[in-house]
């Protein structure tokens, strides 16, 4: 997989509330109009099984949802020049988007392994909206072994 940013800001980035310098700019794709990473909010995720199927479940990281009311709110997801229409459920202990969340992963081919940034356009207590960027998959045997064998019925995850 490309790396995307240069090695010394990989952990620079998450340390400083996931904000990039606005002179740093990766190149613009061929299918959009607005160049990756334009210096605002994101958060990344790798994703597993729950994320893609048979529940379609993604909650949001609590470093984002700080941002957002704890109520329901409509969500777009902007990819490749399309919008999806969603909500993010804030009002719950578990913040999360609701189960349109299944249209965005199906309607992009989303699979195990890919990996989604999710740049912050807009927020307000009425509306958020999040322009996304896809990594294909391409993950390594072992780190994909380890994504698919996490929280089964044979190996479940434990929590001390």
């Amino acid at each position: 997989m490309e790396q995307l940013l240069p090695q010394s800001m990989e952990r620079h980035v998450d340390k400083q509330k996931f904000k990039l310098p606005m002179k740093l700019e990766a190149a613009k794709s061929d299918d959009d109009d607005i160049p990756y990473l334009t210096g605002k909010l994101f958060f990344d995720v790798v994703l597993a099984k729950s994320h893609v199927n048979p529940n379609y479940h993604f909650q949001l990281p609590v470093r984002i949802t700080r941002e957002f009311p704890r109520t329901t709110i409509p969500v777009v997801l902007r990819y490749n020049r399309k919008n999806w229409n969603l909500d993010y459920i804030g009002n719950s202990t578990n913040p999360r988007f609701d189960p349109k969340w299944r249209k965005f992963v199906v309607d992009n081919k989303l699979e195990i392994g890919d990996a989604c940034v999710f740049e912050l356009m807009e927020h307000n207590t009425t509306n958020i909206k999040f322009k996304v960027h896809i990594l294909r998959g391409d993950l390594p045997p072992e780190l994909q072994a380890a994504i698919n064998s996490r929280g089964t019925m044979e190996d479940p995850i434990e929590l001390d």
